[in-house]
């Protein structure tokens, strides 16, 4: 229907080449947009690229890396020379580091930050300054639950980068809602990746542990994005900005999901009990 059609539309979707950036880039193209898709796996933003044409939609591809300022904006002026415009941004690519806090090398730290935070800033500002031009736009931030609930587990490096990230959307939302460039936030619980189901095969009880706090009974997959991300590009979504959205299974709704270091100690003493 027209309210969800991206017809004419160019977007941006970056960490393309699988996961929720490359469900995000087929969902817009399947709604009608062209799509330049981003990636530092050149293989996969490739095939992502030709799923793309093949329906239809002119596809385009970058091998940038998102946290290095530069090359982000060398990408948007492969934008401006092969589209002319930016309707969408799907700010998706980046990855955290697991360490106990009180293992974190601050280089690791430095590392996330500049990724998630510095890499997603300048993703949104090169964008924002050509839909602030253009009078229109939309920006879809991908944070994580860890923006605003603590997940254990190792993950303080990527949980204040994350929580970053969501005041980034509030505060560039507050800057350039008015001029018609709207800047949202999905924040998923547990979605499966190869990083994440490296993760579980690694330690059979992680699952189990993620289940508990997710109401919906299962663990996210990159498709869950889709409606969301057809939704936050189109004028389906044309009074929301500002938003932080759970996509979630209800974990948020049940505040739960984190792993508290007691209990973490306790899992870990009572599988090495079972072993003597």
């Amino acid at each position: 229907m027209t309210l969800f059609d991206l017809t004419n539309r160019v977007s941006v979707v970056s960490g393309a080449a699988q996961g929720m950036g490359r469900a995000t880039a087929l969902a817009v193209a399947e709604a009608g947009s062209d799509v330049l898709v981003v990636d530092r796996n050149l293989e996969g933003v490739k095939a992502t690229a030709e799923e793309i044409r093949a329906l239809g939609r002119k596809a385009t591809f970058a091998n940038t890396d998102v946290a290095d300022p530069q090359a982000i904006r060398e990408l948007f002026q492969q934008v401006d020379a092969e589209f002319g415009r930016i309707d969408f941004l799907g700010n998706i690519a980046g990855e955290g580091h697991l360490a106990k806090p009180e293992d974190l090398e601050i280089d690791d730290l430095h590392r996330v930050l500049q990724t998630l935070v510095v890499g997603r800033f300048a993703m949104c500002q090169e964008a924002g300054r050509r839909m602030l031009t253009q009078g229109r736009g939309s920006i879809m931030n991908i944070g994580s639950l860890a923006s605003t609930t603590a997940l254990g587990r190792g993950h303080v490096a990527y949980s204040m980068a994350m929580g970053a990230v969501v005041q980034m959307t509030r505060e560039l939302s507050t800057e350039w809602s008015h001029r018609g460039v709207r800047v949202n936030c999905v924040t998923p619980a547990q979605v499966i990746n190869p990083s994440l189901a490296a993760r579980l095969q690694a330690d059979p009880t992680l699952e189990g542990r993620f289940l508990k706090g997710i109401p919906a009974g299962r663990l996210g997959h990159p498709n869950d994005i889709k409606g969301l991300a057809v939704m936050l590009a189109s004028d389906a979504s044309a009074w929301i900005t500002g938003a932080i959205i759970p996509m979630d299974g209800g974990n948020m709704a049940m505040n739960a999901g984190g792993t508290p270091g007691h209990e973490q100690h306790a899992v870990q003493k009572f599988a090495a009990e079972k072993t003597l």
